[in-house]
């Protein structure tokens, strides 16, 4: 075969594996093949049952949930959520608050589910990556577990982290649909930090 017939013969060639494949799924059940829809962010994401462990557990747990919630307050799907933040040189009111509700939410959730770790659990972690007096920090460390769980408990902490998170600067920062968790995580990590080594000062 010449090369002019073979050019005349691919579009036949294509439209006959086409047709093919088709049958095939067909015959396999597949005729009512739908496309794969973007997750409800209202449906209940299946939970864990465990605690979280350390702050980085903490704040994926929290922001997994968090934005979720803030989707589902929206009305769109979290693939929506994302790309619009995406989208867009800044994050609307409604976005901004639906994504602080949401987080506040989520705290609320862990609480009830209870997964949320004790506040001294995540002492040690706070003080090695903070720059303090070493006095201050074996003073801190020196207290007792139950001391400093009833005085900081950790549902209290997070929201006031919460609070303080420039949620809108975060938003802000999103370059792409992926970026929202990578952006946001950090940031609810920082703050909860942050929260609790300002408490834990104070009871020393």
């Amino acid at each position: 075969m010449n090369a002019a017939l073979r050019l005349t013969a691919l579009p036949a060639v294509a439209f006959a594996l086409v047709v093919g494949v088709a049958g095939v799924q067909v015959a396999a059940g597949g005729g009512d093949f739908r496309p794969l829809q973007p997750a409800d962010a209202c449906d209940e994401r299946p939970g864990t049952t465990s605690q979280a462990e350390g702050i980085e557990g903490l704040t994926e747990q929290l922001v997994l949930r968090g934005v979720d919630a803030a989707a589902c307050t929206l009305g769109v799907s979290r693939e929506a959520l994302t790309l619009e933040l995406a989208q867009q040189d800044e994050p609307t009111d409604a976005q901004v608050d639906a994504l602080r509700d949401g987080l506040r939410t989520a705290v609320g959730e862990m609480a009830d589910d209870g997964v949320l770790p004790p506040s001294s659990s995540l002492v040690d972690e706070v003080l090695d990556g903070a720059a303090i007096n070493r006095f201050l920090a074996a003073g801190i460390r020196a207290l007792p577990d139950s001391v400093v769980d009833d005085a900081l408990p950790t549902e209290d902490v997070l929201l006031r982290a919460i609070d303080e998170l420039d949620v809108r600067a975060v938003l802000s920062d999103l370059d792409d649909a992926d970026a929202l968790r990578e952006e946001v995580e950090p940031a609810v990590k920082q703050a909860v930090r942050d929260e609790l080594l300002d408490r834990l000062r104070n009871l020393v």
